[in-house]
């Protein structure tokens, strides 16, 4: 496979996709537990492994969502430089939002492994869970230029469509979730139709000839 600008962009966001699996849909809801400071505490302090390698795959998400925004930039950049633009400046302000969010996890199992106390611990996971609830603003909004630049490329327009409606909902989500925060099934549906867009698209820029 030749590594077009196309190629190497889906590569990334492949890498953000898979990592994001890993550190927060597994690794984190392995050891944080919501309004239970003392097993928060104690999930840390005995899964240290496990900790350390949600930490690391949360970096590597910022990572990659730093490189596949440039990336996105280089791709769409002679189609359309404004949205192109938006994508990279989106999707850079997200990575450094969910690096924030890696060293709050950090020093929660520093202080977890240093005996400290559990409310502590508890406070820095939850603003580690903060951060990524309010990120979820700028991953929507990266997604809505992402779809415009896919509907300039003529790529499939369902995809389009999945890509808007994920964009959109992980806006509102971001809302639902300060606001109605007993509303967590609603905040949790919103974005998912962002993952069938998102993969779709990783896979047409992986696999379909984009004019780079």
């Amino acid at each position: 496979m030749k590594l077009t600008t196309a190629k190497v962009t889906g590569l990334f966001y492949l890498g953000l996709a898979v990592t994001g699996v890993f550190a927060f849909l597994f690794a984190k809801d392995q050891l944080f537990v919501e309004g239970n400071a003392l097993e928060t505490m104690t999930n840390l302090s005995e899964n240290e492994t496990l900790a350390r390698l949600g930490i690391a795959g949360t970096i590597l998400i910022a990572g990659f969502q730093a490189l596949a925004a440039a990336w996105f930039f280089k791709l769409f950049r002679k189609k359309d430089s404004f949205a192109a633009g938006l994508i990279t400046v989106f999707g850079m302000v997200n990575s450094i939002i969910i690096l924030a969010a890696s060293a709050f996890w950090l020093v929660a199992l520093n202080t977890a492994l240093a005996g400290g106390m559990d409310s502590s611990v508890q406070t820095l996971f939850e603003t580690h869970d903060a951060l990524w609830q309010v990120g979820a603003l700028f991953f929507g909004l990266w997604l809505l230029p992402m779809a415009y630049m896919a509907r300039k490329y003529n790529m499939p327009r369902v995809m389009v469509w999945f890509l808007v409606a994920g964009g959109v909902g992980y806006v509102i989500s971001t809302f639902t979730s300060v606001i109605l925060p007993e509303q967590s099934t609603l905040t949790e549906v919103l974005p998912m139709p962002a993952t069938v867009g998102e993969f779709w698209m990783i896979g047409y820029i992986l696999f379909k000839k984009v004019n780079d």
